[in-house]
């Protein structure tokens, strides 16, 4: 697609499409400027061809006509140009009149026979070949559907039965086999599938040449069994070849082993791309017993628990109880889907020989990346572009790659951003492939600590390295200009180069815009190779429209590739997110493009790592936990859950499609089973017999009529077919209902391996993408809801997995050696706390919604064990409840001298003992299997109640006044000062009021254990004894709050003073409230014991 470098603006709505020219002074050019011309005849734009020229119908006088109505004129007109009237010769390409036979220059034989009405790819490929190849204009009939002439001279398709008369010889002769050819049957321009045969028409039979290629009529013909025996036998000539010196009978076998599953793939490109890597039975096995023994424990802890109420404290003892059943239905809904942990491997040697053959292009799918971003100031335009150059450099056929860049926002800083990234890619790109560098984002290859000359033979190497350097320094001084530019907007908005005002100065109201950077004709890189394409878009938004956030930018994304590039997967990162391994969807298509277990998979997930970190991540950034344990856990099940980012989809599970049905294997029959099950089985087969001979009617058997009745059975059948292709009509009315207005949209998706048409032209290209990116585009579809990333939650990412697998898609989790993707994550505690809310509150919203995992997906493809991981992914803020309570009742028992158990006895110690010796080691050996060291789980563990005690209990609030009463709550983070340094950020302080139950849990249990050791000094010995219990729960509590203690204090040791203020008000409010209920004096008052000395006096 060549829109001459130029940014496309418009809605569809307002009937608005521009080109802006940045180059030509003020000068705003339309889209007819594609085409230069109209059809004389109906008013339409002439179509461009694949040369790049106008659709021309008359070689004589160029007389403008647009080809369907050349195609009628030739068709039911005269035949001749209405100007000159000279005769319409044939163009290749267009179906065959009366008359075409006298010329002998044009032959277009091998298009004829080219359509399959049953293959979804053909249809799609027709479909959209009809739409563009007019340029974007109407048909001439109202509906849509070209009129009955236009189909009656169309070229015969493959699906009509073919007459054989029961005899298969190796000559095809005209004399028995005819192919029966509706005079409707064709492709032609038809976007809508074919009408319903009219009986009263004749059939005219066409005999078949025998000399042309059989796959042209179809499969099904009769000389398909010749053609599979030659195949079998170029496979047996190969497989002898393999098995030469390598067999036990010394090489000898018949064609019968072909079909042995035993024996081994025939070479190494034929081997599986990938494979599965079970835990070692050493590890996996004593884990699955220690569960078992866990749920036992429980069992018995409970028992006691229920049967020894502490009655002189029954509420604190029954609020206990409440929370650790809670805790405990938590840790199943968590452990379970852990039960079958797998890792896997790939072969990306097999992968190029099987889809790379030396000397033919390269047979890898093509993929379409997409990255979105909003704010240019939260998300500087600088990380964004090592994103994008990133992606650029991928070890990947540069004309199977296409990057598309969302900017939600509509900012024109990270246009100009992004303008400056392509320039800079054409010297990044070939750099990073001839020295094969790792990361290709510069920023981090430049600032990465090892010896950059590891393994680095080229003489050219270090002088050529050190240039770029200094290029990209160049390049991000650019960038800061452009930053330091943006920070102040004028008032009249800003105005492009050519002084056209920018169509995104209203953030709120401004057009569809798409500008292709790269990936155009005549834009190479300094080495004159071709780049992978580049992709502007911004969605158009209005006033009064829901625009559903990020969900909505991914929508569109999904729409507009499909218009432009169509490749059958795509690749979704956030901006922050660079490739750090360059052979990323290498590892991707190992699954994806697997002949023998790829075409279930929906996505393919990579796991999360983080640069930037400090190295005892405080506050969990890395999430090591999920993404080692519980990630490869749900991987033996049906797949890990959708994160967000760093993910590989199938276009087609995106589009809201069922996964395709695996046949089962067939069941045993009498002579695998038991004598005694033979009567048993029989009568249960005889029962079902009897029953379908009731409902339906008898039919009768070819192998009984003559070879007559056979031949027109088949063509009833053929009929047959044709008839249900009559409710295709109805189907492509629910296509549009299901994905919009846009045919060249829905064409697309039937097209599983992707693709658009060679013919496309230009202008109705840009103009349909312009259209599937307006803002109304989605109204009265199932954008959101069936089809595409589903709404309904900030969270989008679990929502809209959750729906694929109960599609019956399973998903696969790829932890290469070297990590895909890295990013960048808040280091800083008020961040952390922030990026959980969000979290947090995407569960609730789902947990309230209809897509609930506990009452949604029951009868489709999901499994039990993976909705038990869902359901917990989406009740775990519920458990900030039980837990802030749980947190509060150490202090509570110490202030008050009560306990929630009573006095422990021998037998509740060993069951105390016991359970906490089973958490142990569960922990232990899920370290052990999951390669997670000691300081990762308990940073996990100690921020599970960080974030319970503070994010998740206010996501929980904040999603219940959103859903319930429509009342949307926001919390605010204000930046203070910073100190410089490595690892500042670290100690960034921003206040906001998540900090304020945490530092309250803090203060309370520390003023507990004061009082509580006070009390127990001032008692005595007898005391002591007691108060172990208590303190020990109370000192669990501090343990686990320590790293949110040490956010609190920063860098300087020093708490602000705000939250000091706050926190000492609230904990000396509760403190006050339960000396006044329950003092630590006599209820008759206090003893007072005689001094000796009298008062009175």
């Amino acid at each position: 697609m060549d829109t001459g470098g130029r940014l496309i603006a418009g809605s569809h709505n307002r009937n608005e499409f521009v080109l802006i020219n940045a180059e030509e002074n003020s000068r705003i050019k339309s889209v007819k400027e594609l085409s230069g011309q109209t059809c004389q005849i109906c008013e339409d734009e002439i179509e461009i061809t694949v040369d790049g020229e106008p659709f021309v119908a008359c070689n004589e006088c160029a007389f403008p006509v647009c080809r369907p109505c050349y195609e009628y004129e030739r068709r039911e007109g005269s035949q001749a140009c209405p100007q000159c009237k000279t005769r319409y010769k044939r163009i290749k390409g267009s179906p065959r009149v009366e008359g075409d036979e006298e010329e002998d220059d044009i032959d277009d034989l091998d298009n004829e026979f080219d359509y399959d009405a049953s293959d979804p790819q053909q249809v799609g490929e027709a479909m959209l070949s009809g739409r563009l190849n007019t340029g974007c204009g109407p048909y001439p009939n109202a509906s849509g559907m070209p009129a009955r002439s236009e189909l009656d001279s169309s070229p015969p398709s493959s699906q009509i039965p073919l007459l054989t008369y029961g005899e298969e010889g190796l000559e095809i002769s005209a004399d028995h086999h005819a192919l029966i050819v509706p005079p409707f049957m064709g492709h032609g321009n038809r976007v809508h599938p074919m009408p319903y045969a009219d009986p009263s028409v004749p059939l005219q039979p066409r005999p078949m040449v025998p000399k042309k290629d059989i796959a042209v009529y179809g499969y099904g013909s009769v000389a398909w069994k010749d053609r599979m025996e030659e195949w079998k036998k170029k496979q047996n000539d190969k497989l002898q070849v393999v098995k030469h010196g390598g067999g036990n009978d010394g090489g000898k076998f018949d064609g019968e082993e072909l079909d042995d599953a035993d024996l081994p793939m025939m070479d190494e490109g034929r081997q599986p791309l990938s494979r599965k890597l079970p835990i070692s039975s050493s590890k996996i096995n004593p884990y699955r017993m220690i569960i078992i023994l866990r749920l036992a424990i429980l069992g018995l802890f409970f028992h006691y628990r229920l049967l020894h109420p502490v009655r002189n404290a029954y509420g604190l003892w029954l609020t206990s109880v409440i929370c650790e059943i809670w805790f405990a239905v938590s840790w199943i809904l968590d452990q379970f889907p852990k039960w079958c942990p797998i890792e896997r491997e790939t072969y990306l040697d097999r992968l190029s020989l099987r889809y790379e053959k030396e000397g033919k292009p390269s047979e890898l799918a093509s993929v379409d990346v997409f990255v979105s971003t909003v704010d240019p100031m939260k998300e500087p335009p600088l990380i964004t572009a090592n994103t994008v150059l990133s992606i650029l450099a991928v070890d990947y056929p540069v004309d199977k790659v296409a990057c598309y860049v969302s900017d939600d926002g509509a900012a024109m800083l990270t246009f100009e951003a992004l303008s400056e990234t392509s320039e800079f890619a054409r010297k990044w790109v070939p750099f990073c492939k001839k020295f094969n560098i790792e990361p290709r984002a510069p920023e981090w290859y430049f600032s990465q600590k090892m010896d950059y000359l590891k393994n680095k033979v080229h003489p050219a190497f270090v002088r050529e390295r050190r240039a770029m350097k200094r290029e990209y320094e160049e390049f991000k001084v650019r960038i800061n200009g452009l930053v330091s530019t943006a920070q102040k907007v004028p008032e009249d908005g800003w105005t492009m180069q050519d002084g056209t005002p920018w169509p995104g100065n209203n953030v709120r109201d401004h057009p569809g815009m798409i500008q292709v950077f790269l990936g155009h004709n005549g834009v190479q890189d300094v080495e004159g190779n071709e780049l992978p394409r580049l992709v502007y878009v911004s969605r158009e938004k209005r006033p009064g429209f829901e625009h559903h956030k990020k969900a909505g930018a991914m929508n569109a994304l999904i729409r507009v590739s499909a218009v432009l590039s169509n490749a059958p997967y795509l690749l979704n990162v956030d901006c922050d997110h660079y490739i750090n391994n360059s052979k990323a969807l290498r590892e991707a298509m190992c699954f994806m493009m697997d002949p023998t277990s790829g075409k279930k998979v929906c996505y393919v997930q990579f796991p999360q790592r983080f640069d930037g970190i400090d190295r005892h991540d405080r506050y969990s950034n890395r999430n090591v936990v999920f993404f080692d344990i519980n990630m490869k856990g749900l991987d033996g099940i049906q797949g890990p859950i959708y994160v967000g980012t760093g993910c590989v989809f199938r276009r087609q599970a995106l589009y809201g499609f069922d996964a395709p049905v695996t046949k089962k294997p067939p069941g045993k029959t009498c002579n695998c089973l038991p004598k005694w099950c033979c009567f048993l089985c029989c009568c249960s087969r005889k029962n079902k017999k009897t029953k379908q001979r009731k409902e339906k009617p008898k039919k009768f058997k070819p192998r009984e009529t003559s070879k007559q009745i056979h031949a027109l059975e088949n063509i009833e059948g053929g009929v047959i077919e044709l008839n249900s292709q009559k409710s295709s009509d109805t189907s492509e009315m629910k296509m549009e209902k299901k994905f919009g207005q846009s045919p060249i949209f829905v064409a697309s998706t039937l097209l599983e391996n992707g693709g658009i048409p060679q013919k496309a032209s230009p202008a109705s290209l840009l103009r349909e993408a312009i259209q599937v990116i307006s803002c109304g585009y989605e109204d009265k579809t199932e954008w959101g809801k069936e089809v595409g990333w589903i709404y309904g939650s900030v969270t989008e990412d679990i929502l809209t997995g959750f729906k694929m697998h109960c599609h019956g898609w399973r998903s696969v989790y790829c932890i290469p050696k070297r990590p895909a993707f890295k990013g960048s994550a808040p280091i800083n505690l008020s961040d952390r706390l922030h990026q959980v809310l969000r979290w947090a509150l995407g569960s609730v919203e789902i947990f309230l919604s209809r897509h609930c995992p506990i009452w949604y997906g029951y009868g489709g493809g999901l499994k039990w064990l993976e909705r038990f991981s869902y359901i917990n992914s989406v009740v775990y803020p519920w458990t900030s409840i039980p837990l802030l309570v749980y947190c509060t009742l150490p202090a509570i028992c110490l202030l008050t001298g009560q306990f929630i158990v009573p006095e422990i006895s021998n037998y509740a110690s060993i069951v105390f003992m016991l359970l906490f010796v089973s958490i142990a080691v569960t922990g232990i050996l899920e370290m052990q299997w999951g390669g997670v060291g000691i300081d990762d789980w308990w940073r996990n563990e100690q921020f599970w109640v960080i974030g319970g005690a503070s994010s998740h209990l206010f996501a929980l609030f904040q999603g219940l006044l959103k859903v319930l009463a429509g009342v949307s709550t926001s919390f605010t983070v204000t930046s203070k000062a910073a100190d410089d340094g490595e690892f500042s950020e670290l100690y960034i302080f921003k206040w906001t009021s998540l900090l304020i139950p945490p530092t309250t849990l803090l203060i309370i249990n520390i003023i507990g254990v004061v009082v509580g050791i006070s009390d127990a000094i001032n008692n005595g010995y007898d005391s002591w004894g007691p108060l172990f219990g208590r303190l020990f729960f109370a000192f669990w509590v501090i343990i686990h709050l320590y790293p949110f203690l040490k956010g609190l204090l920063g860098k300087q040791d020093r708490m602000p003073t705000i939250i000091l203020v706050w926190s000492i008000l609230l904990a000396s409010i509760l403190t006050l409230m339960w000396v006044r209920i329950n003092p630590f004096v006599s209820k008759d008052g206090p003893v007072l014991e005689l001094c000796g000395l009298n008062c009175d006096d």
